[in-house]
């Protein structure tokens, strides 16, 4: 009931709109951009009404990325993450909160600069300029605080399930058109869609299912007049450990560049708005560039989140104190040295598997008419992937409460 609660609080700030907007220009430009109308799908429909939560969760999970990626680069930070037990993921997850603060800054001034310029805002004194930029900053953290809450209450990730009911918020709109918009002559696209929208769902369950099992033997102990250890069992390792987080992080990223490129499209200095509108065009949401980049995006940050999550090292040498072996495997290096090799080519099944349903959306977009498609794949990718690990704590919370 506390998570409905925040989910409705979430709902609520999404359809408070921020002052100074003029509403017909707004939906002429959402109308006619199809990049703020893909980043504004994602948001719920917030960013397209310019409520005060129009940056959505954005500046939070480009700041998640950018940790992440930093402790790549310095060892004290992966030191904090990885080996520091649970006091140093809340202290690498307090640096990630400060980081959102100045990204959603520099996010909604470029936004706003370019509503500004497209005649969405009309002119703003300083202080209007520093109110609106605080609403919006001041939206994004309490969103994040949001998601934060419901994390704390073990039912799911926060964040994952924000970003599902924005999805889900924005589906009735989008049915509604599809119904006045339908022609017999689109009946075969329709089908299409539905058709597709089941091997998506289908095929985003087995590859979040599937699992190698790897047996672990535990050797016999006798300890006076009683026996431990002799059982076997076995580790499981799923296809796809990273769950939606690639997707979330690829589009994160990829819809990063077209925002900062928006904000100089208009530039007064012709190379820069050359520049800028080279990018914007380079990474239309239905184009081939744009196809190619999400789903080395999803690709790679499937590896890399799963590197973070599944550390081969570690289970090796708890494998080793616990007097388990792998058979046929010495324990120790030659353990993490075979758990590492297997991990690679189990992930790369679910990498190629997770990119190719991310990109079928843009496939699909450019040999029907669907134009709304390639939005509703990538919904229904997160939504599912979302849904499947909600199921999945209820399912634990559930066991531990009958045991």
């Amino acid at each position: 009931m506390f998570v409905v609660f925040c989910l409705v609080v979430y709902r609520l700030v999404s359809n408070i709109p921020i002052p100074y907007v003029d509403t017909t220009q707004l939906q002429a430009f959402f109308a006619n951009n199809q990049f703020y109308g893909l980043l504004s799908s994602l948001t719920g429909g917030s960013l397209s009404q310019l409520s005060i939560a129009m940056l959505a969760l954005g500046p939070y999970i480009s700041a998640s990325i950018i940790m992440q990626l930093l402790t790549m680069i310095f060892p004290q930070l992966e030191q904090m993450y990885k080996y520091e037990g649970e006091a140093g993921r809340m202290k690498f997850n307090q640096y990630s909160r400060m980081l959102t603060v100045p990204l959603a800054a520099l996010q909604g001034f470029g936004f706003l600069v370019s509503l500004q310029r497209s005649s969405v805002i009309g002119f703003l004194t300083m202080p209007q300029w520093i109110t609106v930029l605080s609403i919006v900053v001041a939206g994004s953290v309490f969103l994040m605080w949001l998601g934060e809450l419901i994390s704390e209450k073990n039912i799911g990730n926060g964040v994952s399930i924000l970003i599902l009911a924005g999805i889900v918020a924005g589906w009735p709109t989008t049915l509604q058109q599809a119904l006045f918009t339908y022609t017999p002559a689109m009946f075969f696209n329709y089908v299409v869609f539905a058709i597709l929208a089941l091997v998506v769902i289908a095929g985003v369950i087995y590859i979040s299912e599937a699992q190698r099992n790897i047996p672990i033997n535990y050797a016999r102990r006798v300890r006076g007049n009683k026996v431990y250890g002799g059982v076997s069992t076995y580790l499981p390792m799923r296809i796809n450990n990273a769950g939606v987080i690639p997707i979330i992080f690829a589009l994160s990223l990829l819809l990063f560049p077209g925002m900062i490129a928006s904000f100089f499209a208009n530039s007064n200095i012709a190379f820069i708005s050359g520049i800028a509108n080279s990018i914007n065009q380079f990474l239309q949401p239905n184009g081939i560039a744009y196809a190619v980049f999400y789903f080395l995006l999803v690709f790679l940050f499937t590896y890399f989140y799963t590197a973070v999550t599944f550390d081969p090292k570690s289970i090796s040498e708890n494998i080793q104190k616990q007097g388990g072996y792998i058979p046929g495997i010495r324990p120790g290096p030659s353990t993490a040295q075979f758990l590492y090799h297997l991990l690679n080519r189990v992930t790369l099944v679910g990498a190629i598997f997770l990119g190719v349903i991310a990109i079928l959306p843009n496939i699909v977009q450019n040999a029907t008419t669907l134009t709304n498609f390639a939005v509703g794949g990538t919904s229904i990718l997160i939504v599912v992937s979302v849904a499947l690990e909600v199921m999945k704590q209820f399912r634990a919370q559930l066991s531990m409460y009958e045991y």
